[in-house]
């Protein structure tokens, strides 16, 4: 037996506190010759084979817990050898020996990963499927540098903490074991001896596939191999000018969309999802469809915000290359995928990732810093690289192996600011004693560079419920970088203003008309998200007053003013045909209600008004261009009616858009428009074809030249009540005349 390798060196090793098994375990040379040692609990008996000669070279047990050892001093020289292990079930196992491979991390891995600056660390942390040596196998590889030990378990080895012992790669605090014979397929965790002296068991923060839930074990899945079919989507991505296009994006929960009752309730697969929702969002007109975060998470209602498998698409509705197969359908039938994604915060549970390697890791150690108590969540700690280098890869992971077209980053707010939810005493200032988490600034920053930098062409949408400067400009300007950003300031006061009884909507006529005070200060989308819709909220049929004809034009008087108002839209399912409930992630949306004639009219003007949109580029070209808006009138309160101009590119390429948000109706009423010309309705909320009366602007307008609003110009036509109603110039006054 070698001098440095005794008793004590023995105990460690059993224990798992072994820091580099790999110094003793395997082939070393010694002064007189080699010694091999193999640690195989439950073995009868180990002998190396010499894989050239074929020569066998029995072991000897030294330990009773199945550590065998075994000199052999005519060789002196490293040889390739294989293991023959007899278990006493007639069976001859033979493997190569796991201590034997070289680490599958370089250093040069390890100094970018620590500097936090390695985009694909996702190729080198985790479970990978590879060939190492001319040998199949597993390479696993975790981050835990305050552990006393760690040991991959699974399916492999029994789930023996003591025939899966990693090593700690020096300084970089990585553990890394090759295991021979492990597969796709094969279930594991890492095991984390902590302070305590106890093993914690650990799904892994970089695997790509777990088991279903209750289960909590990673799965070795193999990403490479999909054949993807939408080069078409991708090359028409990468062209023209992002902004400059219609977006309309369907939020969908893939757990509630549609279930199948005759079956138990279940969920609908990733193919079902995807089959379904191309053909529905082709026939409604929708651009993207938004899907509440799919990253793998145990509990159901917090749907899919607690995330425990930042890597792993969850299992819920199928593997991973069903989800790549979900996107890649929905690309090909010309419908983005966007994702909502959750760098903010990440739940207790004892097999994620708090308190991982039993300290605070990934978190912040003090709770003033490291917690958001009103989600019960731990706080990621953006101060450290490895950190920040986990969720910056985790970002580029859903973009490059999923073809993912952008992310919704949630809950920004509670990043920016310290105090987020909290009182005197429950939270640090920063350095400068102020409240802005500098560190999640600098994250924010880091991570929109180099997602733009590989991919100018993805979104990165900002929840960002507060007045921060910047969400949107570049931070080479001072900003943090993302693509647009959630117009929630527009969404409360257009909810609140909707809820409103029509008799009182005059005194918050501004409720409608503020938004634009600051509509260019940032790139926004306009949104009714699932947030709007829950936690006894109202659906956005019962936020609406009146008796039930009302409820519905004042759902599509609201839907046509958001539809025609400058910025991006995003709207919730079971919205475009006025669900009548509240949301509930335990069934699927109300689509029996498509049965009712009403629903299935106001579902009819839903498709109809979305097509206008996409029709219409005035509507969306120049929505960050404070020349594509102007008001016609925006002060008419005692009606509460409002009138503006959409422009596209194009200086003659104009829509004047009226909406009356009181029952009233009015006959000649007089509407402003920008140029002298004839003017045609295209479109009104009011048709019957959609529930309403059918006041509809018949035959061309010519325009007269007395001022309305802040136009010289006017129209004579009919508003209709609680509608919205666009026209077009379609020529000239002397085209008439001719």
């Amino acid at each position: 037996m070698q001098k440095n390798f005794g008793i004590d060196d023995i105990l460690k090793l059993l224990c798992g506190e072994y820091g580099d098994p790999h110094s003793v375990l395997g082939m070393h040379q010694q002064d007189d010759g080699l010694v091999v040692r193999v640690l195989m609990p439950g073995a009868l008996s180990v002998q190396v084979e010499d894989e050239k000669t074929k020569q066998l070279y029995p072991l000897r047990q030294i330990h009773d817990e199945g550590l065998f050892e075994s000199e052999i001093p005519d060789r002196t020289k490293w040889f390739p050898y294989r293991l023959e292990v007899d278990f006493g079930n007639g069976n001859i196992w033979d493997t190569k020996d796991p201590y034997s491979f070289l680490p599958s991390l370089s250093e040069y891995d390890r100094y970018l990963f620590g500097a936090g600056n390695h985009y694909e660390i996702f190729d080198k942390l985790g479970a990978h499927p590879c060939v190492m040596d001319g040998t199949a196998g597993v390479a696993f590889a975790v981050w835990a540098p305050n552990a006393k030990g760690v040991s991959v378990v699974g399916d492999f080895n029994g789930w023996d903490t003591r025939r899966g012992m990693m090593r700690l790669l020096g300084a970089s605090g990585i553990w890394e074991l090759f295991l021979p014979g492990a597969c796709a397929g094969d279930r594991y965790q890492f095991a984390i001896k902590q302070n305590d002296g106890c093993w914690h068991y650990k799904t892994d923060p970089y695997g790509v596939c777990q088991e279903l839930r209750p289960k909590k074990a990673s799965v070795v899945y193999d990403l490479t191999g999909y054949e993807w079919q939408d080069s078409t989507w991708m090359e028409q991505r990468k062209s023209g000018e992002k902004y400059n296009r219609p977006m309309n994006i369907y939020e969908v929960h893939l757990g509630s969309w549609k279930r199948v009752p005759e079956e138990g309730n279940r969920f609908l697969t990733y193919q079902e999802l995807a089959d379904g929702l191309a053909a529905y969002c082709t026939q409604m007109g929708y651009t993207h469809v938004e899907i509440l975060p799919v990253a793998e998470h145990p509990l159901d209602g917090s749907w899919g915000y607690q995330v425990t498998g930042y890597y792993a698409p969850t299992s819920r509705y199928g593997t991973p290359k069903e989800f790549m197969t979900f996107v890649d359908t929905l690309h090909q039938n010309g419908i983005g995928v966007i994702m909502d994604w959750v760098p903010a915060h990440f739940p207790k549970d004892e097999n994620g990732l708090g308190r991982f390697d039993g300290t605070a890791l990934y978190e912040h150690q003090d709770w003033r810093r490291g917690e958001q108590k009103q989600w019960g969540t731990y706080v990621f700690n953006y101060g450290r690289n490895e950190v920040r280098n986990f969720l910056i890869a985790n970002a580029l992971f859903w973009l490059e192996r999923y073809h993912i077209d952008g992310l919704r980053v949630d809950a920004v707010a509670s990043m920016l600011y310290l105090d987020f939810c909290r009182r005197d005493g429950e939270w640090v200032p920063n350095q400068y004693g102020g409240r802005e988490n500098l560190e999640a600034v600098e994250f924010l920053k880091h991570m929109n560079s180099a997602v733009a930098g590989r991919h100018p062409d993805v979104y990165l949408i900002a929840e960002e419920s507060t007045s921060w400067q910047g969400v949107t400009r570049p931070p080479e300007e001072g900003g943090l970088g993302f693509s647009l950003k959630w117009n929630m300031g527009w969404m409360n006061d257009f909810l609140s203003y909707l809820k409103k009884e029509t008799v009182y909507r005059k005194y918050h006529h501004t409720f409608l008309t503020f938004g634009m005070m600051y509509a260019y200060s940032e790139r926004f989308i306009l949104v009714l998200s699932h947030d709007e819709v829950v936690h006894m909220k109202g659906s956005m049929f019962y936020k609406a007053p009146g008796d039930r004809w009302q409820k519905f034009a004042n759902l599509r008087a609201a839907y046509g003013f958001m539809y025609t108002h400058p910025g991006k839209k995003l709207n919730f399912m079971g919205n475009d045909f006025a669900q009548y409930t509240e949301w509930s992630e335990e069934r699927s949306i109300d689509w029996h209600l498509l049965l009712d004639a009403d629903h299935r009219a106001f579902h009819e003007y839903m498709k109809a008004l979305y097509q206008l949109y996409r029709q219409e580029k005035a509507l969306w070209q120049r929505d960050f261009d404070p020349d594509g808006f102007s008001w016609v009138d925006c002060d008419d309160r005692e009606h509460s009616i409002i009138s503006y101009v959409r422009r596209g590119s194009d200086p003659n390429d104009f829509v004047v858009v009226v909406c009356n948000f009181t029952e009233r109706p009015y006959e000649g009423f007089w509407l402003g428009v920008p140029e002298e010309g004839i003017y045609e309705e295209i479109f009104t909320s009011d048709d019957r074809v959609f529930g309403g009366t059918g006041r509809k602007n018949e035959g061309p307008h010519p325009s007269l030249p007395q001022a309305a609003g802040r136009c010289n110009q006017h129209i004579l036509v009919t508003v209709p009540p609680l509608g919205m109603t666009v026209f077009r110039r379609v020529g000239k006054n002397s085209e008439k005349a001719e």
